[in-house]
């Protein structure tokens, strides 16, 4: 099926994993001249995959000082630049998309290179909270290309998992609703089904049985760059209006909305508890998101003063392999190993289970998402793995949606039409089940020894975090 039509030229900036899954489903997807599409990208990584396809292919890095030089030509109004890239400030890139008319859409807010990690930069100006704010600060009063930001599984696919989980509690608790169109009426449904706390919960089990990871070797499903970038950023989660206890290494930002705090640690050195269906209780590593942030300000009420926020933030445990490289990068005081393997035909078994854990409501907790094996994602679409479809999809999702609205200037995955995407998405993720559980962080806690938990509020951040 032929989602939409494009009769402009396509350019994909950065060509790793995600840009190697995605081209096939651009192909398949989007009716579209393929000799209209170009790749640039940093290296010759997917060269064979663009030459197999038939797509032209360019090895240019892009930098702070050639991006308009490399990019003005190959771009104009009604063309769409796919940024899949590393290293490269998405910032930029949208300023320039508009002025030459060209629509845009990323996987996740970057800055120039060092940006994550500058010792010059305060936590909060390092953070996703502040490169978010900076994004949004383009937004314009009247129509302008549209550039949908942080539109891959998370940042993206997980928002539009929250909109249908709460419909489902709505109708699985009795509580009669009219799909809300609006900012606000969605808010109002998270108020009135009493959502305190939305994880992104994902546990990933693929394994690679015949290649283990190796000494000062980093493993991982997708971008290691990426990874790496989040870990070493600071901490951050939506604070919501439950919360009654501050976190000792919490900090607050003094700009902006306030619907996020960070943490004065890096994010892969944070651990939180969290469920899934299959894996059921485990403790993930709270890595910055951007969905983190926009989902808790997107569900945020205020009438003058602020009367709902949930608390939301990711908690994710990677394949083993990947979490024994964090435990080795973080041991070696988050200097990157010597080498880097990027798992896929080497995975022998697993699933990545991903999606979204909303508590506090009636029913107590209420998971919704995507179970994707590496057998069905081998099956579905070519070089991808099961992490990597689940992104790769979402990125088709995305182009479709901007291109059928090609006028809405910088927009967030929560400000668009959840049902569109997952209409695209879901035959390509698995299972996509909701599953219910009487889990609380309070589980089994203080059998062996005494903890400082709240047993008054299950859901408070304080419970959920690992010490």
């Amino acid at each position: 099926m032929k989602h939409t039509q494009f009769s402009g030229r396509l350019v994909i900036l950065g060509f790793g994993s995600i840009g190697q899954g995605s081209l096939p489903l651009i192909l398949r997807h989007i009716d579209m001249d393929p000799s209209l599409i170009t790749i640039i990208t940093a290296e010759n990584r997917g060269k064979d995959i663009a030459d197999e396809l038939g797509i032209k292919f360019t090895v240019t890095p892009i930098t702070k000082e050639n991006y308009k030089t490399v990019l003005s030509p190959m771009l104009g109004k009604g063309d769409f630049l796919l940024n899949l890239s590393v290293d490269v400030s998405s910032v930029a890139l949208v300023e320039l998309c508009r002025e030459l008319g060209a629509l845009y859409l990323d996987t996740c807010i970057e800055p120039w290179a060092g940006g994550y990690t500058s010792a010059d930069a305060t936590p909060s100006e390092r953070s996703n909270y502040a490169m978010r704010e900076t994004m949004l600060a383009l937004r314009t009063n009247g129509p302008a290309p549209t550039a949908l930001v942080t539109h891959g599984a998370n940042p993206g696919l997980v928002s539009h998992f929250v909109k249908k989980a709460m419909l489902n509690i709505a109708r699985d608790t009795g509580l009669e609703v009219t799909p809300p169109k609006t900012r606000a009426e969605w808010a109002q449904l998270g108020e009135n089904l009493s959502i305190k706390v939305i994880h992104i919960a994902e546990r990933d089990t693929q394994v690679a049985g015949n290649t283990p990871k190796q000494v000062d070797e980093f493993v991982n499903t997708w971008s290691i760059d990426g990874f790496i970038s989040e870990g070493c950023q600071p901490g951050e989660l939506g604070w919501g209006t439950h919360e009654k206890h501050f976190p000792a290494d919490g900090g607050r930002h003094d700009f902006a909305s306030g619907a996020a705090i960070y943490l004065n640690r890096p994010g892969a050195s944070v651990r939180v508890r969290s469920w899934t269906p299959t894996e059921g209780p485990f403790h993930g590593f709270l890595i910055t998101h951007s969905e983190a942030i926009s989902i808790a300000d997107y569900f945020t009420l205020n009438d003058g003063s602020l009367r709902y926020r949930p608390t939301v933030h990711y908690s994710y445990h990677p394949c083993d392999d990947a979490v024994l490289s964090v435990h080795e990068f973080v041991g070696k005081n988050y200097n990157q190993q010597s080498r880097q393997r990027l798992m896929l035909d080497e995975i022998t078994s697993g699933v990545d289970e991903l999606g979204v854990l909303l508590m506090g409501h009636k029913n107590g907790a209420y998971w919704y998402g995507s179970q994707l094996s590496i057998d069905e994602a081998r099956k579905l679409v070519p070089y991808n793995n099961a992490t990597g479809l689940q992104v790769s999809v979402s990125v088709l999702a995305g182009m479709v949606w901007a291109i059928e609205n090609p006028s809405s200037g910088v927009v967030e995955p929560d400000e668009i039409d959840y049902h569109r995407i997952l209409e695209i998405c879901e035959p390509y993720l698995g299972p996509v089940i909701g599953a219910y559980s009487d889990w609380t962080p309070l589980q089994d806690r203080e059998t062996l020894f005494p903890e400082d938990v709240d047993r008054d509020d299950p859901w408070q951040f304080k419970n959920f975090r690992v010490i």
